[in-house]
């Protein structure tokens, strides 16, 4: 049976504190060891901060809102915002290999996501907004 919670905040930098203890408490009621905490930690900051900065850059985004569900399998924490439609298509792979001096600022939020979560999906409707959906499956090992 899945239990799921939600927090609704604005989309506020300083709100971000209440998303990672929102998503930590969860991580641990799942049973993940440290190192699994921290991904969904390092997963939930680069999400919400990229709706921060990118989704509702200009727009005072009132309702964000962060869903954790837990079942036996795992733990899926999803992010639903009415900002700026997000296609993560559009965004490039991040150049792992070039120097330093060459790389773009940011674009790694994403490569983050999809290196700490098992599946990360990303969906929009003009009704539900941009919806970003992150599993991560319990293990036996960490």
């Amino acid at each position: 049976m899945s239990k799921a919670q939600t927090i609704c905040v604005s989309a506020k930098l300083e709100n971000l504190s209440d998303i990672i203890k929102f998503v930590t408490e969860h991580a641990e009621a799942a049973g993940f060891g440290e190192s699994a905490v921290y991904a969904v930690q390092l997963a939930a900051d680069e999400a919400f901060s990229n709706i921060v900065y990118h989704a509702c850059e200009e727009d005072d985004c009132e309702n964000v809102e962060c869903t954790c569900s837990l079942d036996d399998e795992s733990l899926t924490v999803t992010f639903r915002d009415h900002g700026h439609p997000f296609d993560p298509s559009s965004i490039a792979e991040p150049d792992l290999e070039a120097c330093l001096e060459d790389r773009d600022i940011g674009g790694l939020g994403l490569f983050f996501m999809r290196k700490m979560m098992d599946e990360v999906h990303f969906e929009f409707s003009p009704d539900a907004g941009n919806v970003l959906t992150m599993v991560k499956h319990r293990r036996t090992t960490d």
